[in-house]
């Protein structure tokens, strides 16, 4: 797959650039290069990164980084199986815990929410990070849902860190994960209360809590664009109809003429 000349793979975080030492120094740099690509597209065209990632693990799929951007990428496209089975490999070669949220999360893609929550009680979570235990909840969370334990899952969300007025990166998500589940359980004005918290805390765009908001709120987005073709389309029609009225009167006159000129005959 083509490389913008642009990208150098210098942009590669230096964790990875120190993995990718262990290969010959052309092979590091070309997938590198794959590696950054699958980086800048894996939100906005999430295919594309997939078809980069695929290139970077036919390279070196004895790197743990290329394992685990392979399994994001695959993560990304809902193809869960294969994500599942990149992770498992990066953990295996790495030894580290950091992908058991995203790996359990997998698991609810294949519909084993059950298989989640059991990893969701295992020693792992608790060798993860602050951000890695609310991910872990989350997930849990989630899982609780997909069994229709609404109850559960919000029970599942209160903790300390929701409790808290600190903001962290994952704030906003745990906040929006506990309005949605309130809203989901009928207890309406509660959601509000937290859409808002999570708005409150979300400032990089992370959720739509906004939108939720507005939505709540009863207030309903037009589309401009839209608008303005539909005005479009409206003046049109009245022109169409305003050119039969004028016709029918051309008509009407060339009748009144006609009638004229029999008259002067007669």
């Amino acid at each position: 797959m083509p490389i913008p000349p642009e990208v150098t793979g210098e942009e590669i975080d230096p964790d990875v650039r120190q993995e990718l030492m262990s290969l010959p120094k052309g092979l590091a740099e070309d997938v590198s290069r794959n590696l950054v690509m699958v980086a800048q597209l894996i939100d906005e065209d999430p295919e594309k990164a997939y078809g980069y990632s695929r290139v970077a693990l036919r390279l070196a799929s004895r790197v743990a980084a290329v394992r685990e951007a392979a399994g994001f990428a695959a993560y990304a496209t809902q193809k869960y199986s294969e994500a599942l089975a990149e992770f498992r490999a990066a953990r295996r070669m790495s030894g580290g815990v950091e992908l058991w949220p995203v790996m359990a999360d997998c698991e609810r893609g294949l519909g084993r929410p059950e298989r989640a929550l059991a990893m969701a009680g295992e020693p792992e979570v608790q060798k993860l990070d602050k951000a890695g235990q609310v991910e872990m909840r989350l997930v849990a969370a989630g899982a609780r849902r997909d069994l229709g334990q609404l109850d559960a899952a919000i029970v599942t969300l209160q903790s300390p860190e929701l409790a808290s007025s600190a903001v962290h990166p994952w704030t906003a998500r745990l906040r929006y994960a506990y309005a949605d589940a309130l809203l989901a359980a009928g207890r309406e004005r509660e959601a509000r209360e937290w859409f808002a918290k999570a708005l409150e805390a979300d400032k990089d765009g992370a959720t739509d809590a906004s939108d939720r908001l507005a939505e709540m709120d009863g207030v309903e987005f037009v589309d401009a664009f839209d608008e303005s073709e539909d005005d479009v389309e409206n003046e049109s029609e009245e022109s169409e109809e305003s050119g039969a009225v004028e016709l029918d009167l051309d008509d009407e006159d060339d009748e009144d003429d006609e009638d004229e000129r029999d008259g002067d005959k007669g």
